[in-house]
């Protein structure tokens, strides 16, 4: 007898009813780069596709057939029983794997001795990305406890064949977390492995998740971590899409899964795991888990529309805010931090819900319930109402009708309108086919807009259909049709239903479809593909340097930008408007980036990268700016170009940071053209000397030894403070309704990269804790970094207000009382006013780590150093009576790097603009 011939790698897919899936997932297996690779094919009763592949081929394909009542688990563990390879992997029917799967997994398994190799199993970013980021091996699973706590071995992995006798058989955990529990050694890879995953249905996969979790933390339950952030992952995993599916089902079906997923869900959703979630997740998930179907697709609205008040939210005894009276001794429901209780009733976007729109007669009767929270219709206001109808992409183009029956009722109002769509409507019938109504409504003269939520159930498409008489005849169009929207919203639409309707679309359609048609459309579009690629930025940068550049110079045009078009502020506006002050001659243009609001009226702007901005580069005697100029845009030679630079430097930069050091040398060459443009480069100290000058390179004699001009506020601000006092405080004081006893406390961490969402940050600052703290006393001013957004939590009016968007961060400084800062070089200019300063750092030590530093911050800072939480609150609550004991060091701080800013730099960087005299060395 024979003995099986040993494989390289094994991949087990039990098999489907879906031959194609099938027939794609054994060729990725065959189409694989490892020679050794086999498919074993699992299939129950007779299966004539998997029959078909492993005739075949069948030395590389074989099948195991199991019995008829055999469940995916046990298919799957006969297969691996069946598996003749070193290292096996699981495959489901669909699944394919990349090319060369198996031989990166096999060669990391053989590099590092590990029992079970992971990689990615989907394109982009995903969700685990940062756990597959680098090739590395861990025998702790609290170095990696994605691993088990997630579904991030749901596929793409393989496993040691020896070791599989060691793992559980507990129920249905999943594969890959048994494998990992009982894995000696795991290595990780950034490789992607499988593609072509099904996508998940939430509702419909529910139940069987949740029977993998409770073997999972079954499995788990000696190791408390783990098990905590297994539970909270499958809730918002599992259990939170959950919620968000209920939006587009109908009662019935809604009513159906709710009663489905609540058993399902029976004591896996726990108090502790509950406590992790956002207040809407968090009340969506225990509705779901309570059975409440209506309840959970409030809640599914509101997570799809983010401020949506959905419930007739109640105050407690003890201010808090929950979900409903219903829930008012329940702190699940308690949701005081979606900040609802402090806006205004103009401010509020109400659930606006639809309970009935059907035909009557002529008219289009609709009805529906808006929820109205925390008792603002206790008083007995005065109601009115009246119902919108605006063309869909059609500007101002509006349709009014009175809201006649309108009346309170549970926390709520009730309202009903009559729609006369085929009387008193008449549409052009031609670019204005989609309608949609929202409710206005009145509540003691205070007007608020609402949506109308719908569903179809209650917009049944057969009982609401009207006639319709479009202006341009009923060739157009000749029905009404409401319908739901994809967004879950009521809107009402022209359809050709009649034959002459039908007739003049189907000419029209031919017109516009028949074969010159069809040939001219590909002509309009390369056409618009070629004039879209002369706008391009190669095609701009090619014309630049080949005949703009070439243009004779513009003398007395001086082209100024700010954080690369994005504010009108920093030194560069200091120096512009010292020119403007000394009523000079050059001709100025600034460039602004996404959009000009913020800029002076009078000023000469450019969008950033457009013909005008690439002309004016061109033609300009002089360049100010403080960060850098495109750098694939070369400066002409009759140009001269003044780098004022945004900060004096606490982290490597230029050519010290640890990344130049893994650059190519395109790379390293790029930075050493864009700072070889400059001309002149301001310091404001001997310490920029030795950091920024070194770092970049540049040359003694290009160094303006005159301080930063857009400190010279800052000089002025002290002088004026010791001379007069703090009062009156300057105009943006007034302009963010700031009163003249609360302490200002201006927040401005430093950029730490770009957002994982390209949206928003998450702050280290808890905001929300400072406002309770502090907010009958202070007012906390949040200034994220230019390149960074950050989205605050609701806080009691006047108690912390974002201004980020303000343009100059100098307005700013002068305005605050204290300044919280980490490493940012924010924290060099504001010592220059001698005000207390305290530095917020929890990741201080890795930051350091991770991007070099010039000096120790704890050693030489100007004042408090916080790592936590709670010690900068209690700094801050000490701060008035411990600042005299920061003093001399704020000011050696800021003698030591800012010896230069004597407010003098934009008269310097002026003169030497207008040729008054040469730079100071």
């Amino acid at each position: 007898m024979s003995t099986p011939e040993v494989r390289d790698m094994s991949c087990v897919i039990v098999c489907g009813d879906d031959a194609e899936a099938l027939r794609a997932t054994v060729g990725s297996v065959l189409g694989q780069t490892l020679a050794g690779t086999e498919a074993v094919l699992v299939a129950t009763g007779a299966n004539e596709t998997a029959a078909s592949l492993a005739a075949g081929d069948p030395q590389r394909i074989r099948l195991v057939h199991a019995g008829t009542g055999s469940h995916g688990d046990l298919l799957r563990d006969l297969g691996l029983a069946a598996a003749r390879g070193r290292y096996v992997m699981v495959a489901a029917p669909g699944e394919r794997l990349e090319r060369h799967a198996c031989r990166n997994l096999l060669e990391a398994a053989l590099r590092t001795d590990a029992d079970l190799v992971a990689g990615r199993w989907e394109k982009g970013p995903g969700r685990y990305k940062d756990l597959y980021a680098r090739s590395r091996v861990t025998e702790d699973l609290a170095d990696a406890p994605e691993l088990v706590a997630s579904d991030a071995l749901a596929a793409g992995f393989c496993v040691r064949r020896a070791a599989l006798g060691t793992l559980s058989d507990t129920g249905e955990a999943l594969f890959g977390v048994r494998a990992a529990l009982a894995a000696r050694r795991i290595a990780l890879v950034p490789n992607l492995i499988v593609t072509g995953r099904a996508p998940a249905a939430p509702v419909r996969d529910l139940p069987r998740a949740a029977r993998v979790q409770r073997a999972t933390v079954e499995l788990l339950r000696h190791d408390d971590t783990l098990r905590a952030a297994r539970e909270k992952t499958f809730l918002t995993d599992h259990v939170v899409p959950c919620v968000r599916a209920f939006l587009p089902l109908g009662p019935d079906g809604r009513r159906e899964a709710a009663a489905t997923l609540a058993e399902s869900l029976r004591g896996l959703v726990t108090p502790e795991a509950l406590r992790t979630l956002p207040p809407v997740e968090r009340v969506g998930v225990r509705l779901l888990a309570d059975g409440d179907a209506d309840g959970v697709r409030a809640a599914a609205y509101a997570l799809a529309r983010p401020g949506t008040v959905v419930s007739p939210l109640v105050r407690t005894g003890d201010g808090r805010v929950r979900w409903s009276a219903e829930h008012a001794g329940d702190d699940t429901f308690d949701v005081t931090e979606l900040g609802h209780q402090y806006g205004q009733f103009t401010d509020l976007k109400l659930l606006n819900q639809v309970t009935h729109c059907l035909r009557e007669g002529a008219v289009l009767a609709v009805g529906g319930r808006v929820v109205v929270p925390l008792g603002l219709l206790d008083h007995g206001p005065v109601l009115a109402a009246r119902l919108d109808l605006t063309v869909r992409g059609g500007g101002a183009r509006l349709y009014s009708v009175p809201v006649g029956d309108l009346r309170k009722e549970d926390g709520g109002i009730v309202w009903r309108a009559e729609v006369p769509l085929t009387g008193a409507l008449r549409p052009r019938g031609i670019g204005d086919r989609v309608w949609d109504p929202r409710l206005v409504l009145t509540v003691d003269g205070v007007p608020v807009t609402t949506e109308l939520l719908a569903d179809k159930a209650t917009v049944p498409a057969g009982a609401t259909a009207l006639p319709a008489r479009p202006r341009l005849t009923r060739l157009t169009a000749d029905t009404w049709q409401p319908y739901v929207t994809a967004g879950h919203h009521l809107a009402v639409c022209l359809l050709p239903r009649r034959r002459p309707a039908r007739a003049a679309h189907a000419l029209l359609h031919y017109v516009t479809h028949f074969r010159p048609a069809r040939e001219l459309k590909p002509v309009l579009r390369a056409l618009g593909k070629k004039r879209e690629a002369l706008h391009s930025k190669r095609v701009k940068t090619r014309v630049y340097r080949r005949i703009l550049t070439r243009l004779p110079v513009s003398r007395g045009l001086v082209v100024f930008e700010s954080h690369m078009g994005k504010s009108y502020g920093d030194s560069p506006r200091a120096v512009h408007e010292e020119l403007l002050a000394r009523g000079a001659r050059p001709r100025c243009v600034w460039s602004y980036a996404t959009s000009p609001a913020g800029f002076p009226a009078g000023a000469r702007l450019v969008r950033r990268w457009s013909w005008r901005y690439l002309w004016a580069l061109a033609r300009a005697e002089w360049w100010v700016d403080n960060q850098g100029f495109p750098h694939a845009l070369d400066k002409p030679r009759h140009t001269r170009y003044l780098q004022t630079w945004h900060g004096s430097a606490y982290k490597r930069m230029g050519f010290d940071e640890p990344r130049h050091a893994t650059q190519n040398a395109p790379q390293r060459d790029a930075l050493a053209r864009a700072v070889g443009r400059f001309d002149h480069f301001m310091v404001r100290s001997e310490h920029d000397v030795r950091t920024l000058a070194r770092a970049y390179r540049i040359p003694e004699e290009k160094l303006l030894r005159a301080g930063y001009p857009r400190n010279d506020r800052l000089v002025a601000a002290r002088a004026r403070d010791e001379r007069e006092g703090r009062f009156p405080r300057p105009a943006p004081a007034t302009e963010l309704g700031i009163p003249d006893h609360r302490t200002v406390v201006l927040y401005a961490p430093t950029f730490r990269g770009l957002p994982k969402d390209g949206r928003t940050v998450e702050l280290p600052l808890d905001v929300r804790e400072f406002a309770e703290r502090f907010g009958d006393t202070h007012v906390l001013l949040v200034r994220a970094h230019y390149m960074e957004a950050a989205s605050l939590p609701a806080t009691p009016p006047g108690t912390v207000i974002d201004v980020s968007g303000h343009h100059d961060v100098q307005e700013l400084l002068v305005l605050a009382d204290v300044l919280i800062t980490d490493y940012s070089s924010i924290m060099f200019d504001y010592a220059l006013l001698d005000r207390p300063l305290v530095h917020f750092a929890p990741d201080l030590d890795a930051y350091a780590a991770e991007r070099g530093a010039y000096f120790d911050l704890r050693a030489r800072a100007a004042g408090p150093v916080a790592e936590t939480q709670e010690e900068l609150l209690r700094t801050l609550d000490g701060l008035k009576e411990a600042d005299g004991e920061w003093q001399a060091a704020r000011r050696a701080f800021a003698a030591e790097f800012g010896t230069y800013d004597d407010g003098g730099a934009a008269r310097a960087a002026a003169d030497l603009i207008l040729g008054v005299k040469e730079p100071r060395a």
